[in-house]
């Protein structure tokens, strides 16, 4: 044990000195920030400025309920104007109302591209016109339907509470556990292969330049391959936790310094945002703090590094023992390593697809098989594991990883020590099972 504590210490001390590393760490998360907050700042600080827009040709049903807002959009019924003139006269677009009364089809002429989101909300405005048109002959006044506009003036909204069997409630909320899930699922399906690739760069690097040989004259091939994978997990711990560390520090101090009148702006653009459509998933996510404290970070946390190292120490050992057969050659690297990357792949396509519905078939099948499970997994507790999945989960992933470990040592024990021969996938099994 004490050798395998040393050649986790050199592993360890190795990579955390190295110069990619510290700038990994301390700039990544700069970045992200930086892209971040930089798009939120741009996004609020653009304050699109409002459109006028000259509306002509009116049938006579949208002069007195075709209404825009304060902040975007401002209609003006005026005689005069065309296609040709809009712009000279002052106005950003000219709304043709009789191209097609029949099919309510209309043409808007502009210098520039209205965009989706001022199409969106004049076409929602248009149909709000006409269905106030439409009460208004069946007999309503327009004082009423002001009144009714006035007091309607926000989405209906759905608290979504889970009901246990002893009758508990409790409340969720889907976009902020599709967030969770889909990040830890994503976060660790990238470390596994840049980790799990710096394991079998070190294992080539090693038996390429004969280190392996002096090193195994002092340790069993086994303790190499275990100090190896263990060290680099703890460089892959301490990176997410300084990541996590600097990544909350940037964010307090940038949001001190978000000026008070641009988060009242973004306020205020909320309010007059048309529901429906994409608008109403933003509204859902503008919600999503009153929620956070009502999710279960301690059990979030606690798998996601159980599953992140179950992951890692699962695929580290294969991708060591691939790391064992390999000279030089890249090539036979990325055709030794495809079908070792094949199930990462696969269990992302799964997680993917069927985040919608955690408790399908496919995604729980998934979250069991230890090939798949480091990913599905974390995609379905936020939204609720039943215990018995969660830890029958937990167990095959560790009898997988000791099933992979004690695999992937016999093929590291005989192929560390080959040089200038191409070891094919059935010379591979052939030293795992191999009695000796």
């Amino acid at each position: 044990m004490n050798k395998i504590w040393l050649i986790i210490k050199r592993e360890y001390l190795t990579r955390v000195r190295n110069k990619t590393f510290l700038l990994s760490t301390f700039l990544l998360p700069i970045v992200m920030m930086l892209f971040i907050f930089g798009s939120a700042f741009f996004a609020m600080s653009s304050k699109e400025k409002l459109k006028k827009i000259a509306v002509i040709n009116d049938p006579g049903m949208f002069k007195f309920n075709l209404k825009g807002d304060s902040l975007r959009l401002a209609f003006d019924f005026i005689s005069g104007i065309d296609s040709s003139n809009f712009f000279d006269k002052g106005y950003d677009a000219v709304l043709n109302l009789n191209n097609d009364s029949v099919t309510r089809k209309f043409t808007i002429h502009s210098k520039k591209q209205l965009g989706i989101d001022a199409q969106d909300m004049i076409e929602n405005k248009l149909d709000r016109a006409f269905e106030n048109n439409q009460l208004q002959q069946k007999g309503i006044r327009k004082e009423t339907l002001d009144s009714i506009s006035k007091k309607s003036n926000g989405a209906f909204s759905i608290e979504n509470r889970l009901t246990s069997e002893q009758g508990k409630s409790k409340e969720v909320n889907a976009q902020l556990n599709y967030g969770i899930g889909f990040g830890s699922g994503i976060l660790i399906y990238i470390t596994m292969f840049i980790f799990g690739a710096m394991v079998m760069r070190g294992v080539m690097e090693e038996k390429t330049n004969r280190i392996a040989e002096v090193m195994v004259s002092s340790v069993k091939p086994f303790q190499l391959m275990m100090g190896k994978i263990l060290g680099i997990a703890a460089v892959g711990l301490t990176q997410f936790f300084l990541w996590i560390v600097l990544i909350m520090m940037l964010s307090t101090i940038v949001s001190a310094f978000i000026p008070h009148e641009l988060v009242q702006q973004a306020g205020e653009m909320n309010k007059n945002m048309p529901v429906g459509g994409n608008n109403a998933m933003v509204m859902k996510f503008m919600d999503v703090k009153q929620t956070v404290s009502a999710v279960n970070w301690l059990q979030i946390i606690s798998c996601f590094i159980f599953f992140f190292l179950g992951g890692y120490l699962f695929y580290a050992s294969l991708f060591a023992a691939i790391g064992s057969v390999i000279n030089e050659d890249t090539q036979e690297a990325q055709s030794l390593m495809l079908p070792i990357t094949m199930p990462i792949i696969f269990a992302f396509i799964i997680m993917s697809s069927n985040l919608n519905t955690p408790d399908s078939k496919i995604m729980v099948w998934a979250s069991m098989i230890p090939f798949t499970s480091p990913i599905v997994m974390m995609a379905r507790i936020p939204s609720g594991v039943p215990w018995p999945q969660l830890l029958l989960s937990m167990v095959l992933l560790i009898g997988g990883f000791l099933f992979t470990t004690w695999l992937a040592a016999k093929i590291y024990r005989t192929g560390i020590l080959m040089y200038g021969k191409k070891a094919s996938w059935k010379e591979m099994f052939k030293w795992a099972f191999r009695k000796s």
